[in-house]
């Protein structure tokens, strides 16, 4: 069977295209993902992230050695089931900085503006506390409050107060300054990905088939244009209007130059024939990379001693019966964003509070409990890429964000970590917290900064870039997002932003969706 749309990758993106293209009964929507159904309750439950960091739903892909930082592997979560990240991320919705896109229209990105991106990211939400300039109710994605938070957040908000930082009611609203409660992407107390919240209501629509734990090989190229999709041991499928890569910051270079598309020599090297020379595909790549401090707890303030089995049963009845307690906590849903440098635009720091310690891959969980801080920076100068390592479409590509290539960024992230530290040292916050065990006393010069950073820094899981939306010749894709120099061939994800915004990415990949879509249906003679 032919179809009108063939949509590759089922994540955040892909979900929002597969639900807004298949409204028009007319349209033919084949959706692909490589991941399975979203079935496992960790998908649902709300402090099921906790376990995604560790492998559930994800590639298990890391980084190359970054060789700015003494040669560190990072494990780099992508997400391989339906849904993408909204289905395994810790479900904070937040936008970035209305700096950030009018920025974007500064680089030539004509139409997406903070004013023209500001009713997609309205359009999406059903809101369950704000229905205004900034915020809307009736759209597919739940937005919430938390409806766990514990005493030891609000002890957070005065600790930064007595560092001057001021309580922000609303993260995603008129200003970005502050800390608070983020809002998170649920509804009724379970996570609302993209699968659940868009495609749920889709699927019974005979116009829009579904596909998982499909493989595609490559995009099929003929005469210049873009016609289908190559899937692992089972031949191509066609798409008469367009072919729409959703793959994600890595997964679509990747495809893309499993294609023929990309740098044209480094893809002969290993044996693929050039359908397309494109330098940039898979550059660009730009990340928040995170540094942390734990302190242990006086008592049991945070939700570590759930991670017991005896504890983790408890926790759970509470869920099913009260939909309330640890189960019904994203564990990472408190934090803010201030300033590295005093002098910088908006904010350039995004802290996360962890509601406990060991919560993700690779972070030292305290044996009588924790509470960690996250730090990251957000405007990162450094860019790195994605390139494969063969023609092998199973093998995994070699991902280099290129870490603190920028000696700015290792300034500016040491600087968010030691405020990060400051604010846990706050007399606020005495009651709660007995002493910081990381990066720990010993921790004091320059030197013992990056060498603690070298051996626990992570990433932030916001991964951008590689795909560059732009004016300029040199660009991917236009600022309608086709891709420069085929036909038939549009990308609509995380890897199209010329710029990383100075958040969590979610929203905002979502929001690029459902404006695609309306891009979409007005170039194929559709109403938007």
């Amino acid at each position: 069977m032919d179809y009108d749309f063939i949509i590759i990758g089922g994540g955040s993106a892909g979900c929002v295209l597969a639900a807004r293209l298949s409204e028009d009964p007319a349209a033919r929507v084949l959706l692909l993902e490589a991941g399975g159904r979203d079935r496992h309750p960790f998908y649902h439950l709300p402090a099921g992230f906790a376990k995604m960091t560790k492998g559930i739903g994800s590639w298990g892909w890391h980084t190359v050695p970054q060789r700015h930082m003494k040669g560190m592997q990072i494990r780099f979560t992508q997400a391989k089931v339906i849904g993408g990240g909204s289905s395994i991320n810790a479900q904070i919705y937040t936008r970035g900085n209305a700096l950030d896109y009018d920025e974007w229209r500064q680089l030539g990105c004509e139409g997406w503006g903070y004013e023209d991106v500001l009713p997609y990211f309205r359009k999406a939400e059903d809101n369950d506390s704000y229905d205004n300039r900034y915020h809307g109710k009736g759209g597919p994605l739940g937005v919430s409050q938390p409806r766990a938070p514990l005493p030891i957040c609000e002890a957070y908000f005065a600790a930064a107060g007595q560092l001057g930082i001021p309580r922000n009611q609303d993260m995603a609203g008129e200003t970005q300054d502050g800390v608070g409660y983020y809002q998170l992407t649920q509804r009724n107390v379970r996570r609302s990905s993209t699968s659940i919240a868009y495609l749920g209501p889709a699927r019974g629509r005979p116009n829009l088939t579904v596909r998982t734990g499909v493989q595609v090989a490559r995009i099929v190229v003929e005469n210049g244009r873009a016609v289908g999709a190559e899937l692992a041991g089972e031949g191509i499928v066609r798409a008469s209007s367009e072919v729409i890569l959703s793959s994600g910051a890595i997964g679509s270079p990747r495809l893309l130059q499993l294609s023929g598309i990309g740098p044209a020599d480094e893809l002969q090297a290993l044996g693929i024939a050039p359908v397309l020379d494109q330098p940039e595909v898979g550059a660009n790549l730009q990340d928040h990379i995170d540094l942390f401090t734990i302190s242990e707890c006086t008592g049991n303030h945070t939700y570590d001693r759930y991670a017991k089995p005896h504890w983790s049963a408890i926790a759970g009845l509470q869920y099913l019966l009260t939909r309330s307690g640890p189960v019904a906590s994203s564990l990472f849903e408190t934090g803010g964003f201030w300033y590295a440098d005093p002098d910088a635009r908006s904010p350039d720091i995004q802290f996360h509070l962890g509601l406990g310690s060991g919560i993700e891959s690779g972070v030292a969980r305290m044996p009588h409990g924790g509470v960690t801080l996250n730090s990251a920076y957000l405007r990162p100068r450094s860019r790195g890429t994605v390139r494969l390592a063969s023609a092998d479409p199973s093998a995994a590509p070699l991902i280099d964000p290129n870490y603190w290539e920028d000696p700015h960024d290792r300034e500016m992230s040491i600087r968010g970590l030691k405020l990060a530290q400051e604010i846990l040292r706050q007399d606020a916050l005495k009651p709660f917290v007995m002493a910081e065990r990381l990066p720990g006393p010993e921790v004091r010069t320059d030197e013992d900064y990056f060498n603690y950073a070298c051996a626990n820094a992570k990433t932030d899981h916001h991964p951008a870039g590689t795909c560059r939306m732009g004016a300029d010749e040199a660009s991917v894709v236009d600022v309608r997002l086709r891709l420069r120099g085929l036909d038939g061939l549009r990308i609509v994800d995380a890897s199209v932003m010329p710029r990383l915004v100075s958040a969590n990415t979610n929203a905002t990949t979502i929001m690029i969706a459902e404006k695609a879509a309306d891009m979409i249906r007005a170039d194929h003679g559709g109403a938007q």
